[in-house]
């Protein structure tokens, strides 16, 4: 439970939302040059892209603390609880952590205009450096360049898949939007990527080349096998498995093999192999019953590896779903993945109302062709898809964090932020 004095703080500082998103990194450096510069007593690993940030983070972060590192990690948007975004060894940051540094800093926050994002991620940086971790991950929070993140200097960079996402911020096209994420490619630090697109590839590569920083782009991963229990792949002739569910795994997992090799820490294969099994990500393809998967992609690449991941795990069966988004611009371009993908899609909003209208997203879908049922609840709609797989369905419920918290609260759901 929540302590009166967290909520209150807390309160306050979602209260920064509203002052929105400022692209530049002046309010972040001035805030941190109030707090003590916490970042540059840090060994840092930066990751940036559009899809699979967070796994591929929390991976990093869990080959390093199985290797006996103490590990920080910093990621967005939370689940259930604001302690998720802060974590050292997979415990999230104690109330009693948050208390100290919002009182410590209130006076900088008010006099810096500070957002909710740049005090997050300096609430991360001090509390990171207070601990003494040995190293910590860092995810971006929308771009690269000018966000907020972006004021660190890290021992290595990270870029997974580029795509359109978040157009009305970064970018109209593909172009703008690498360009934007390249951002976080620095003079001399090592660029490790996924696989991109041609267009994007380029666009990396000459950011690298400019600030003369050694890049590596993965090899080819091969024999991918996902099922209920995780995901088996093959990276330059080594065999790997992660508990993690998903095609998009296998390459958030070798990005961080590369990553991890990279950093020359005397990290075995054997220890690699651990952190890969024991990982834990909620909300990204999370079984959570019997066929029933929860999953928070919101874009249209998201869209397309989740319906495809669960097509490979069940060729023969009817996929049911469980829908709720964010009403922004780029709905439309989402709808249309959905087209004949699932046997009953149910559509619902989130309790407090953050998420579209069910009926206004009912009505883009059928607009779209999207064939769709109401349902005045997201706990009504997971007992649906619940029928369904006792039928022998699949049952998906995606689109948005912000229904996290009343999909875990159901009955026999459970979220674990930690370690199996």
């Amino acid at each position: 439970m929540t302590s009166p004095d967290l909520s209150s703080l807390l309160d306050s500082l979602y209260s920064l939302e509203r002052r929105g998103i400022k692209l530049g990194l002046e309010h972040t450096i001035s805030l941190l040059i109030d707090m003590g510069q916490p970042q540059n007593d840090l060994k840092l690993i930066h990751v940036a892209g559009t899809n699979g940030k967070g796994s591929t983070s929390a991976i990093i972060a869990n080959i390093l603390y199985s290797a006996g590192k103490k590990v920080g990690l910093f990621t967005s948007p939370h689940l259930v609880r604001f302690n998720e975004r802060i974590q050292i060894n997979n415990v999230p940051i104690s109330d009693n952590d948050i208390i100290q540094f919002m009182r410590k800093a209130e006076q900088y926050i008010a006099k810096n205009e500070s957002t909710f994002f740049e005090t997050t991620a300096v609430m991360a940086l001090d509390y990171f450096n207070k601990n003494k971790v040995d190293i910590a991950v860092i995810e971006t929070g929308l771009g690269g360049r000018l966000d907020s993140t972006n004021v660190i200097k890290p021992q290595l960079t990270i870029m997974t898949p580029i795509s359109m996402d978040h157009m009305d911020i970064l970018g109209q096209d593909i172009n703008q939007i690498a360009k934007e994420k390249s951002g976080i490619i620095k003079k001399n630090i090592p660029l490790i990527s996924s696989k991109q697109s041609s267009i994007v590839k380029n666009i990396l590569v000459k950011k690298a080349m400019d600030q003369h920083a050694p890049f590596t782009f993965l090899e080819s991963i091969s024999n991918i096998k996902v099922s209920e229990r995780g995901t088996e792949f093959q990276y330059k002739e080594k065999n790997f498995y992660t508990s993690l569910i998903g095609i998009h795994q296998a390459h958030n997992s070798a990005l961080a093999i590369e990553a991890i090799t990279q950093m020359n820490e005397n990290i075995s294969m054997t220890t690699i192999q651990k952190g890969l099994k024991s990982v834990s990500w909620p909300g990204r393809i999370q079984r959570i019953g019997k066929r029933l998967f929860y999953d928070v992609a919101h874009n249209e690449d998201g869209f397309e590896i989740l319906l495809k991941t669960l097509r490979s795990m069940y060729p023969q069966k009817l996929i049911n779903g469980l829908f709720c988004l964010k009403g922004d611009k780029e709905s439309d371009r989402i709808i249309h993945k959905l087209i004949g993908k699932f046997s009953q899609l149910y559509v619902s909003n989130d309790v407090n109302k953050f998420l579209l209208d069910r009926n206004d997203l009912s009505k883009r879908l059928n607009n779209n062709g999207v064939e769709n049922q109401i349902v005045k609840s997201v706990s009504d709609g997971i007992k649906k898809l619940r029928f369904g797989t006792e039928n022998g369905d699949v049952g998906l419920i995606f689109g948005s964090h912000y229904i996290a918290n009343e999909v875990f609260m159901e009955d026999e759901l459970s979220f674990d932020t930690g370690v199996i």
